[in-house]
C-alpha cells in the first residue's frame, strides 16, 4: 500500500473500524479524519449522563493524541472534508489540502432533524448530537428549571427520565399517541408513558408544535391543540437523517443513507461506509451493536479478506430506569402481529407470523428478565 485507509469520521462506527482493522494488521497505515476534537466517548451515554453524575469531561474516554498512541494511526482533528474525488482517489480538505487514500472509510454519522418551526424562539432550540453539543446543553440548564423536549422517541425518553430524576420539570411533546411510537405497540406505549409520568414527566401527544417564541426570558411553545408551555430550555429530539451529501456530491448511490452492499461497499470499490450514515440492504441501523457487528467484517476486508456483514438479532436497550425496556423491532416487511400481555409490573409484547414464529418483542418492567430467552428465538436481522 503506497496510501493509508483514510477513515472520515471519529465516532464510534470510525473508531471501531480502525480498532478492528489494527488487530488484524499492525502495519497497514491509518489516518482519521476529523470535524472536531476527535477524542473518543460512548455518544449513547449522553442521554443518562446527568443523573448518574457524569459530566461532559468524564465522558470523554480518551483525546485524539491518546487514541493515536493507543491504536498506532494518524489522527486530524478540526480536519473537515468537503469533498471526495474517487478518480484521483482523494479527499480534499476545507483549506484545499488533498489527502491520499487507498480505501475510503465513511463513517461520517448522522444529523439531528430539525423540524420547520415558526417563531423568535426556533433558534434557541437546541440539540444534542455529540459531546460539544452536550457541553452546550449542560450549560445552558445552569439555573433553569422547566425544560420542554420535542420528540417522545428512544432517545427523548432516555433524555426525559434523565431530567427529571435530576430535579427538572420536564415536557415531551410529540405527534404520536403514545412513547416510542415506531418501537412499541400500543398497550407498551401506554405502559411507557404511565411509568414517566409516575416520576413526573408531563407528556402532550397526538399534536404539533406550530411555534416557538420568546416570551422575556423564557420560550412559549405554541401547540396546534390549543396549549402552550412557557419553557426555561427547550431540547428537540425527533430522530436522525443520515450524512449523505459528501458522498452524493462524489457521484455515490445515496437513498435514507449511502447505500452499500454486504461487503459495505459502495459503487466505488474501494470506497466503504458503515454507521448511523449507512444504509445495508435498505436498513439503516443507528445503534451500538450493528456498527460493532459491520466494523469487524469491515476489517477484515480492508485487510484483504472480503467479509459480508451478518446481523444477528440485536435488542436495544432503553435507558429508562422508571421503566426498564428491552425492544427488538420486528422487520414489518414481514407478516405478523403482536400479542401483548399487561399486568402491574410489566408488558410482554411478542410480534409473531402466522404460523407463530417469534419475529420481535418489546418487553418492559419485569418481563425484560425474558429478554436472553426470548432473543435466541428471534431470525437474525441480515443472514
Amino acid at each position: 500500500m503506497d496510501n493509508p485507509v483514510v477513515i472520515v469520521g471519529s465516532g464510534l462506527a470510525g473508531y471501531a473500524a480502525a480498532r478492528e482493522l489494527r488487530k488484524l494488521n499492525a502495519e497497514i497505515p491509518i489516518t482519521m479524519l476529523s470535524a472536531d476534537h476527535g477524542g473518543f466517548y460512548s455518544k449513547p451515554m449522553l442521554s443518562n449522563a446527568l443523573s448518574l453524575g457524569k459530566t461532559p469531561a468524564s465522558i470523554l474516554n480518551s483525546d485524539a493524541a491518546q487514541m493515536a498512541s493507543q491504536l498506532k494511526i494518524s489522527i486530524r482533528p478540526y480536519c473537515r472534508v468537503t469533498a471526495i474525488d474517487q478518480s484521483e482517489n482523494a479527499v480534499t480538505l476545507i483549506d484545499g489540502e488533498k489527502i491520499f487514500y487507498d480505501q475510503l472509510v465513511l463513517a461520517v454519522g448522522a444529523d439531528q432533524i430539525r423540524l420547520p418551526l415558526q417563531g423568535d424562539g426556533v433558534a434557541k432550540i437546541l440539540t444534542v448530537n455529540d459531546l460539544d453539543d452536550y457541553q452546550n446543553f449542560r450549560e445552558a440548564l445552569i439555573g433553569k428549571k422547566r425544560i420542554s423536549i420535542i420528540g417522545a422517541g428512544l432517545i427523548g425518553c432516555e433524555f426525559a427520565n434523565d431530567l427529571v430524576t435530576s430535579g427538572y420539570q420536564v415536557d415531551v411533546i410529540d405527534i404520536s399517541a403514545q412513547p416510542l411510537g415506531r418501537l412499541l405497540p400500543p398497550a407498551s406505549g401506554a405502559f411507557m408513558q404511565q411509568k414517566l409520568e409516575a416520576v413526573g414527566v408531563v407528556f402532550h401527544l397526538d399534536t404539533t408544535i406550530q411555534a416557538v417564541d420568546q416570551v422575556e426570558d423564557r420560550l412559549r411553545l405554541t401547540l396546534a391543540n390549543g396549549e402552550s408551555i412557557d419553557s426555561d430550555l427547550v431540547l428537540s429530539s425527533v430522530g436522525l437523517r443520515s450524512r449523505t451529501q459528501l458522498a452524493e456530491a462524489a457521484g455515490i448511490q445515496i437513498n435514507r443513507g449511502i447505500v452499500v452492499n454486504r461487503l459495505l461497499q459502495t459503487r466505488f470499490a474501494n470506497i466503504y461506509a458503515l454507521g448511523d450514515c449507512a444504509e445495508v440492504e435498505s436498513k439503516v441501523l443507528p445503534f451500538v451493536m450493528p456498527i460493532t457487528h459491520a466494523a469487524r467484517a469491515l476489517a477484515a476486508t480492508l485487510a484483504g479478506n472480503p467479509t459480508s456483514v451478518h446481523y444477528p438479532a440485536m435488542p436495544i436497550m432503553v435507558k429508562t430506569p422508571a421503566c426498564p425496556t428491552v425492544v427488538s423491532p420486528p422487520d414489518f416487511n414481514v407478516q405478523g402481529e403482536w400479542h401483548v400481555e399487561v399486568d402491574t409490573d410489566g408488558v410482554k409484547a411478542l410480534y409473531r407470523d402466522e404460523v407463530g414464529n417469534l419475529l420481535g418483542y418489546a418487553l418492559l418492567g419485569a418481563a425484560t428478565k425474558e429478554k436472553n430467552n426470548l432473543t435466541t428465538q428471534l431470525p437474525a436481522v441480515l443472514v
